[in-house]
């Protein structure tokens, strides 16, 4: 049987291996691709240092990555939609009894190949390199769910953007390409805000500035903001959006943290009929032929966002890069 190299998470011990395992074989309903780049993200980081626990997995060892891109290998029986030669994006997940994440509960692409049901994927442009396809799944498509789905954002409004990072850089663009007027970057980091600006934001601000409230009510003409979201899944971040948010606005959670979710001040949140929002993903096969066709229009430009292309032999590497923010890298990128 053909082998393969794939970087592996054994979840008990949190330890990340490089193995050589059997190339999968497609079964029906399903297609073989051949990974060209594969994105590495917080959420990988998460699960390695244990923040993150695979809910569905089915053993305990698993091939991380859900951020991929490749070319169709091989098709299994009765799969007419594709063939070898074609250049896709996988999906991040895929429903089945549940939502299962790839690359999480199922095997993902931090390998040289990556099985891919038939329905769980797209096509990529010629135009679009692989390295910039593989970050749609979730870098682009998360922040783009949240902003026009849950936070259903619309023209001129007032929106903050907390945590400009691999998620957060990506929702301050697409705010701006979908009319959020002002946009405003929090983060503490004077690179993120800088990228921020460079992005589209109307405002960056650091989240330790005490006079940041007074700066979002004179960007907003004292009204505050319609909606906030939350990329940094920290609990302190939470209370600060909640603090300058408008009445009746809604707090969007994309950051994952596993601490709990307070509101001090009950009173003032029900008073105002304010509203909290936990996102996920985003609706795949809606959202990245959406995004590709910007992308391929001109609309938006990610180029920018990969900040570095790593041999798959340097997987772990990549993910120290990431965990210390070294050259504080918007998507590191895994090539096989």
């Amino acid at each position: 049987m053909a082998q393969m190299l794939a970087a592996r998470l054994h979840v008990p011990s949190r330890t990340l291996r490089l193995e050589e395992v059997p190339r999968p074989q497609p079964g029906p309903g399903e297609v073989l691709v051949k990974v060209e780049a594969a994105g590495v993200c917080l959420s990988d980081v998460h699960l390695i240092d244990g923040t993150l626990t695979p809910l569905l997995l089915q053993g305990d060892t698993v091939t991380l990555g859900h951020e991929v891109s490749g070319t169709i290998a091989e098709v299994g029986a009765g799969v007419t939609a594709w063939s070898p030669g074609q250049r896709v994006v996988l999906y991040a997940g895929e429903v089945r009894d549940g939502t299962y994440t790839r690359g999480v509960d199922y095997d993902g692409g931090w390998a040289e190949y990556a099985l891919s049901a038939e329905t769980a994927l797209t096509l990529l442009p010629d135009a679009i390199p692989f390295e910039q396809g593989a970050i749609i799944p979730d870098a682009v498509s998360t922040p783009w769910g949240a902003i026009t789905e849950t936070g259903a954002v619309r023209p001129a409004e007032a929106v903050g953007v907390w945590g400009v990072g691999g998620l957060g850089v990506h929702a301050v663009q697409l705010l701006r390409a979908a009319g959020a007027c002002p946009v405003v970057a929090v983060d503490p980091n004077p690179v993120a805000r800088e990228r921020a600006l460079a992005a589209g934001a109307d405002l960056a601000l650091d989240s330790a500035d005490p006079e940041l409230r007074q700066a979002v009510g004179a960007a907003t003409g004292g009204a505050g903001l319609a909606a906030a979201f939350d990329f940094a899944g920290v609990p302190p971040v939470r209370e600060q959006a909640l603090s300058v948010l408008a009445p009746k606005g809604r707090l969007v959670l994309v950051g994952l943290t596993d601490k709990p979710l307070t509101v001090t001040d009950g009173t003032r949140f029900s008073y105002l009929q304010q509203r909290i929002l936990g996102h996920y993903g985003s609706d795949m096969p809606v959202a990245l032929p959406q995004l590709l066709r910007l992308i391929q229009g001109g609309r938006l430009d990610f180029s920018g966002s990969v900040s570095g292309v790593l041999p798959l032999a340097e997987a772990a590497e990549a993910v120290a890069r990431l965990e210390k923010k070294e050259g504080d890298p918007i998507r590191l990128i895994l090539r096989p």
